[in-house]
């Protein structure tokens, strides 16, 4: 096996993912050029995206405090529309992923300015050329990071099929202009019917309550696209890529999932792993050697290497399923054994349950909210995917007031997970099945079949923001809303 530095890799002080330049508001070298590549996916040739920075390398590391500041080039065929995933110091003019926003037309350049925010964040197409690997890191790292390697893993699930085929063999259609398609097999179930939403009375609801088609007799199941391979950072099993570390050191594990349909199971084998961040926002460490990171969900792990050094798989499980993907960290000299691309045993689906032992580092201050929404994901035939038993298009904007707490209410009567997404915002997720609680702060929280999770969150940007499920299948086929902020 070939031992690479192929590697979104940092040792303390040098970085090798793209640098960016200040100040440049359409430069010679652009901030971030979008265009073709061509990867090798076990033994195929395979046409995918890119987004290059100017030397060369795929995405964007900068550190705390740094402005996102320059050009974007479009150097693709197509209108793009970019996602500045996390990015909550971005106004609503900087994401063209915003009702309205339009597309950046073949050719043609955007100019960027805003504050990074700090910590693991990504940037993707709104559109399934997501699917297509139109995606790549945006990482601004913390001021107080420390001495310490880090390491980004980049998760994708990947097929040689376009995503309009996908979508075709899989009964669905778009439901709005401009942002994708779908994928899946038949529906399980007709629609359920819409809960209004409103202002709320500032009381948090009962978590236990019980709703129309919550019970457990719809069969629950995932990965609904069948993919020809899962590759992190770019590459399968059967030749990824190996990080060298040192004997007795710490890493930084900084996972994005950048696929499209498939949640996946970060296992660090015989490496001591404790989560120190979640999308981005720090969280009270927390022990573990497995962790589920859902659809543009990160993850955050201090790993501690073995004093007397080796090869250490570090692996992604598909939720479900036995197949894997993942790189190799290796101390100097170690011996690398081929791994195999299937576990033993199915992972298991995925839950709230990490959530619900995570506490936030920093979470929002104690306040009753000034609104809250319920919102009903719904599952129909025809592989339509709503909310409150609309499709994007057909729905009513959830409305606030800048300043004001908003709690939301996701309740899943469907078959599926769905990754719920706001653009624009951190939310703190504080309640389900288990109870109140205070957890993590992130951008994205996994919603379980047949299970209420409640967010709360400060309206502090003025603006129409994106709220949608971040498996894209569901939300080019209708489940996606948004939020009016005045």
């Amino acid at each position: 096996m070939t031992t690479t530095r192929r590697t979104f890799l940092a040792s303390a002080g040098a970085a090798t993912l793209a640098p960016w330049t200040r100040g440049a508001t359409q430069a010679a070298s652009p901030l971030l050029s979008v265009s073709t590549r061509t990867l090798d996916v076990k033994g195929k040739a395979a046409k995918v995206f890119g987004v290059t920075g100017a030397s060369g390398r795929q995405g964007l590391l900068a550190t705390e405090g740094d402005r996102f500041s320059g050009a974007i080039q479009n150097g693709t065929a197509d209108p793009l529309i970019m996602h500045w995933h996390g990015q909550v110091h971005a106004a609503a003019d900087q994401d063209r992923s915003r009702p309205d926003g339009g597309a950046l037309a073949a050719g043609a350049h955007d100019a960027h300015d805003f504050l990074l925010t700090p910590g693991t964040h990504w940037m993707h197409s709104h559109q399934l050329t997501e699917q297509q690997l139109l995606a790549a890191p945006m990482i601004a790292r913390e001021k107080n990071a420390g001495d310490v390697q880090e390491v980004v893993l980049m998760l994708h699930d990947f097929a040689f099929r376009a995503p309009s085929e996908i979508l075709a063999g899989l009964g669905g259609s778009p439901a709005h202009g401009g942002h994708g398609g779908a994928a899946a097999p038949q529906p399980r179930t007709q629609g359920h019917g819409s809960m209004n939403h409103g202002g709320g009375s500032g009381m948090m609801p009962n978590m236990n309550m019980t709703m129309p088609g919550m019970g457990h007799s719809m069969m629950v199941h995932a990965n609904d696209v069948t993919y020809d391979a899962y590759l992190a950072n770019d590459r399968t099993l059967d030749d990824p890529e190996i990080v060298r570390v040192e004997k007795g050191g710490r890493v930084r594990l900084r996972v994005i999932n950048g696929a499209t349909a498939t949640v996946f199971f970060l296992d660090t084998g015989a490496v001591d792993a404790t989560c120190i961040a979640v999308d981005g926002s720090p969280c009270q460490p927390l022990a573990g050697r497995r962790f589920p990171v859902a659809q543009g969900q990160r993850l955050d792990l201090m790993l501690a290497i073995p004093a007397d050094g080796g090869a250490f798989p570090i692996l992604a499980q598909v939720e479900a399923d036995t197949r894997l993907t993942g790189i190799v960290l290796a101390t100097a000299g170690a011996p690398v054994a081929r791994i195999g691309e299937a576990a033993r045993e199915a992972a298991p689906h995925a839950t709230l349950a990490l959530d619900e032992r995570l506490r936030a580092l920093h979470p929002l201050s104690e306040r009753k909210p000034d609104r809250t929404y319920h919102l009903m994901l719904g599952e129909e035939a025809g592989y339509r995917w709503t909310i409150n038993g609309k499709v994007h298009g057909e729905h009513q904007p959830l409305e606030a007031r800048r300043g004001e707490r908003v709690a939301i209410m996701f309740m899943n009567p469907t078959s599926m997970m769905h990754p719920m997404h706001l653009h624009g915002h951190h939310f703190q997720v504080v309640g389900s099945r288990a109870g109140q609680f205070s957890g993590p702060v992130r951008d994205t929280v996994i919603v379980p079949p047949h299970t209420p999770v409640m967010v709360v969150f400060d309206a502090d940007k003025a603006g129409r923001w994106f709220l949608h499920c971040h498996h894209l299948y569901h939300m080019a086929t209708g489940m996606m809303t948004e939020l009016s902020v005045s």
